[in-house]
């Protein structure tokens, strides 16, 4: 058995109440029932079950070859730039009220 180390340990009193009752069901020393309590937590932490990783599937978009699909936000940013660079130059003509005199 390791030598013990004696510290000093804050507790939350939730957490004393049910580590107390604990150590009385089995009939052991409260500093037992803490012991065991962190040694089997971190045994679970180092044994934490992994859920599978989510399945893919694979879809055809229906592109034609040739087509660099890494490009299309690039094609996207340049034709919106280029509409909006249209806009400035040419804006759009106001119709000028006719008044009559």
């Amino acid at each position: 058995m390791m030598r013990p180390m004696r510290t000093t340990l804050t507790i939350d009193d939730d957490l004393a109440g049910l580590l107390k009752r604990r150590a009385r069901e089995l009939g052991i020393p409260f500093k037992e029932a803490v012991n065991r309590t962190i040694r089997a937590g971190l045994s679970d932490a180092g044994t934490a079950r992994r859920q599978p990783a989510p399945k893919t599937i694979p879809h055809s978009f229906g592109f034609r070859p040739g087509i660099d699909l890494d490009k299309l936000g690039q094609l996207a940013d340049e034709l919106e730039a280029e509409a909006f660079a249209e806009k400035l130059h040419d804006p759009p003509r106001r119709k000028r009220s006719r008044s009559r005199p």
